[in-house]
């Protein structure tokens, strides 16, 4: 079977990002290699990795799999990965890099992103790999002193040497970003947020497009990767995404699932979208959005469920003060 043709986004030196990819987070180190493969074999090109999720051999082992099987060229891909907050440091922003790339077994990234805008006390990779949030094991969260201006002048340096395509911020707000932009000599390519229905960011999406910046979003289903975080809303009250009624009527109505409904919502707004799914058959679904598209109402109908509900806050799993507004 021919895999779907993916449209792209035009990035700002020219490059061009998949509408859609495949987002690496929760997937076991066990599975991540056969299902990187797999899902190059089905037709997806860009792969969503971090430091963090702690899998980056077995996604880079996937991926030489199908290069080498003649499946795909690396020109083919695009492969993200993200600056762990431990390594905001100037020093340690080339060499946190660096082992991504042996990790992935390659020579550069298309996307390097700074995962979170706030700087950790280090960890040397030789004590701990990946560090995760805390200083010490089962210790609490230790804050660094770290401009973020610092770190952005270091990511620059990785887009000068071509070790990064590209490089972009994540989970940033609007002030932030303007912050940024205000001494950026490279700025930003890419902007990834938690974006779906109940968390809409209508303002966010439109300061960084028009700023030039492609917004990428994650958990476009919402909760379903939170609950077991305890992040999660429960209760009869709670209406999954997946299982609304708003959605399901509008996907029935194109003989698609609520899943396909919810991405194309993202990808109608002029986002990426990084779904995952364990299951090979959700995984072909999720990459069969392109032959339908929703309408003006359709969007704005699935808009008006905004609660501005954020499933991803570090502050039900790090130091809450940290995260005060």
């Amino acid at each position: 079977m021919t895999p779907p043709a993916v449209p792209a986004i035009t990035l700002r030196n020219g490059l061009k990002m998949p509408t859609i990819g495949l987002g690496t987070w929760k997937i076991s180190s066990h599975k991540a290699s056969d299902q990187v493969y797999q899902a190059i074999k089905d037709g997806y090109r860009l792969f969503d990795c971090a430091c963090d999720y702690g899998n980056e051999s077995e996604v880079g082992a996937g991926i030489a799999r199908a290069i080498s099987e003649g499946l795909v060229t690396r020109s083919d891909l695009f492969i993200t990965s993200k600056l762990w907050c431990t390594y905001h440091r100037r020093e340690h922003v080339e060499p946190a890099l660096r082992r991504t790339l042996h990790d992935l077994g390659l020579d550069y990234v298309d996307l390097y992103l700074v995962h979170f805008p706030i700087a950790l006390k280090h960890v040397p990779m030789d004590q701990r790999y990946p560090p995760e949030w805390s200083f010490e094991v089962g210790g609490p969260v230790v804050p660094d002193n770290v401009p973020y201006q610092e770190t952005w002048q270091a990511m620059e340096c990785l887009y000068d040497k071509g070790l990064a395509k590209n490089i972009g911020i994540s989970n940033m707000p609007g002030a932030l970003i303007y912050d940024v932009l205000a001494y950026a000599r490279v700025r930003p390519a890419v902007l990834q947020i938690e974006l779906h229905p109940y968390l809409a960011r209508e303002q966010l999406v439109a300061l960084a497009h028009s700023e030039g910046i492609a917004v990428t979003a994650y958990s476009s289903f919402g909760e379903t990767s939170y609950r077991e975080l305890g992040s999660a809303p429960t209760g009869p009250e709670f209406t999954p995404l997946l299982k609304h009624d708003v959605v399901a009527a509008i996907a029935a109505g194109y003989d698609k699932t609520p899943a396909q409904v919810l991405l194309r919502w993202a990808v109608d707004r002029g986002c990426a979208v990084i779904p995952k799914s364990s299951r090979p058959e959700r995984m072909r679904q999720n990459l069969d959005i392109f032959d339908f598209a929703l309408t003006d109402d359709e969007v704005q109908r699935i808009s008006t469920l905004d609660r501005n509900l954020r499933f991803n806050d570090p502050a039900n799993y790090a130091m809450r003060a940290i995260w005060a507004s």
